[in-house]
């Protein structure tokens, strides 16, 4: 198989499905034969359409070749230098039979632009258009990715999406309430899935977007779009991962949906990042922004109970004549290795909470892959700690309106819900007792994370003067199996004491971004929610 793939790049004439001259759109597309040549000094490529008796001839020097799909590619041929940038008046869409021998092509041409010293290896966008193995490929294993894009290629899940109004509504209002950002711009839809964020940056006055899409959702984003025509002419849907795909211009903006539960479950954020340094222009911008992990420690008496009673079946000595006790360890861990997946009653709360901000303008891809944050917290009630809750927001920085899209407990659900890491050991605080630790996510090639958690108190009591002595519980979860708790939240009675703590206000109001990004909590600080809280 190797030695045949070989040979077919090692040839220099191609059958093209259809070739489409893009400066002539009413020029009808049609099959064609593509031969590749040399006279010593220059390389060319002459293409012969079926339908047409002149051929069509390219000189691989100042031709540029881009892939926008497993079998899709745009050859620019004839462009003019302003100085700043190459601009193009000519070029020709290319339909391939299949993806071995879009390979192939690519593989041909770049030989002979490097074989007669032309520049041909980098692209405008900074990288190159032959890749053996895709850096995607290279840190996702292939089952996982497969079923991946498998769930997203599902117009079900599209649709769970959709009608999350939260989500939706928050997109399309970040992007109208801020035309100014993209009117007369090129925009990059990264994931686009079913194409509705292409069309609405295409609402707000795009001047043409460019879906990039790796599953089969692709194709009904095509339709969708197709399907919206006074929209559609200015949208391009691109099958393709973001770190592979080629764009024939740089982008004033993307727009995207990464985030996962957590934030950053599914690791698309990480190809968010990618793409912004393959496509975007300087100082272009990125819708969202900036992104923020929210904690704080919890007490669920209800959830503790719910989620140690799962092993109580392995606690069986006679099932079937069979003692199933020396499992009921292992099961016991095993449910606590599960984060909670749920909308819980913010009241569970026990102290203000702290956030972790990623700044997706300026963080690098490797930095997501261990995320490490320090915890500290003041309990506002005596009470049994049971682990540490969860939720995210993210900011949409227009040039007009700051919007956040918020996921806080007591806010209006979304699809995210909130998450909780649940302590197998719970610890027992006071009022006023201050809770450390630390939250640490290591990104593992099943496109998740893996949880480390570990909160600690000191005891009070006697000798607590010289320090106490420090109760510690840790946990380990795979991001990757959460439990999906969806039953109502419980009413939880609260003390005559006890305080309320809302989240109902965590937007933060300030205009300038920097002055967020200061908010940065440090080991030796905790930055609390906004609200003030108050008596139930």
């Amino acid at each position: 198989m190797v030695d045949s793939v070989a040979q077919i790049k090692n040839h220099r004439d191609f059958t093209l499905a259809s070739v489409t001259e893009i400066s002539s759109p009413s020029f009808p597309s049609s099959p064609a034969t593509a031969r590749f040549s040399s006279d010593g000094s220059t390389a060319e490529l002459r293409i012969q359409h079926e339908s047409h008796q002149i051929p069509l001839h390219v000189d691989l020097q100042a031709a540029q070749l881009f892939k926008l799909g497993p079998v899709r590619s745009v050859c620019l041929l004839e462009g003019s230098d302003t100085g700043k940038q190459t601009s193009y008046s000519k070029g020709v869409a290319i339909q391939f039979r299949n993806e071995e021998e879009s390979d192939a092509f690519h593989c041909v041409f770049q030989k002979g632009k490097k074989k007669f010293n032309v520049q041909g290896g980098d692209l405008p966008n900074g990288t190159d258009v032959i890749t053996s193995t895709s850096k995607f490929d290279q840190k996702i294993e292939s089952s996982s990715a497969k079923m991946y894009f498998h769930y997203y290629g599902q117009l079900l899940h599209q649709q769970n999406m959709l009608q999350d109004y939260v989500r939706t509504g928050s997109y399309y209002a970040a992007v109208m309430e801020n035309r100014t950002d993209f009117v007369g711009r090129v925009v990059v839809d990264v994931g686009a899935g079913s194409g509705i964020l292409s069309l609405f940056a295409a609402q707000a006055g795009a001047k043409h977007v460019y879906a990039v899409e790796a599953s089969e959702m692709a194709g009904y984003a095509q339709k969708l779009i197709a399907g919206n025509p006074l929209l559609g002419q200015r949208i391009t849907v691109i099958k393709g991962k973001v770190e592979d795909v080629e764009l024939p211009e740089k982008a004033d903006i993307l727009i995207s949906e990464p985030m996962g539960t957590l934030l950053v479950n599914e690791r698309m954020l990480e190809s968010y990042v990618i793409a912004r340094d393959r496509f975007l222009s300087p100082n272009g911008k990125m819708f969202p922004t900036v992104g923020r992990i929210h904690m704080a420690p919890f007490s669920d008496e209800y959830l503790f109970v719910e989620m140690a009673n799962k092993s109580m079946f392995w606690q069986q000595q006679n099932y079937y004549g069979v003692d199933l006790t020396p499992l009921h360890g292992t099961a016991f861990q095993g449910y606590f290795s599960q984060p909670v997946v749920d909308a819980f009653d913010p009241r569970l709360l026990i102290a203000p909470s702290m956030f972790h901000v990623i700044d997706f303008t300026k963080i690098k891809e490797e930095e997501l892959y261990e995320i490490d944050i320090p915890l500290r917290f003041i309990s506002s009630v005596g009470t049994r700690v049971h682990g540490l809750a969860c939720w995210f927001d993210v900011l949409f920085n227009g040039s007009t309106v700051q919007r956040w899209l918020t996921t806080a407990p007591g806010s209006p659900t979304t699809h995210w819900y909130q998450l909780r890491c649940v302590l197998s050991q719970p610890i027992y605080v006071m009022a006023g007792q201050e809770i450390t630790g630390r939250l640490h996510l290591i990104a593992h090639n099943a496109q998740s994370y893996t949880i480390y958690l570990t909160l600690s108190a000191k005891s009070w009591g006697p000798g607590a003067e010289q320090g106490g002595i420090l109760q510690t519980s840790s946990c380990k979860l795979d991001l990757k199996e959460p439990y999906y708790r969806m039953s109502q939240p419980q009413a939880y009675p609260l003390t005559q004491d006890q305080p309320l703590l809302s989240t109902e206000d965590i937007h933060i109001q300030s205009d300038d971004l920097d002055e967020l990004m200061q908010q940065q909590p440090s080991p030796n600080s905790c930055a609390p929610i906004d609200s003030q809280m108050k008596n139930a």
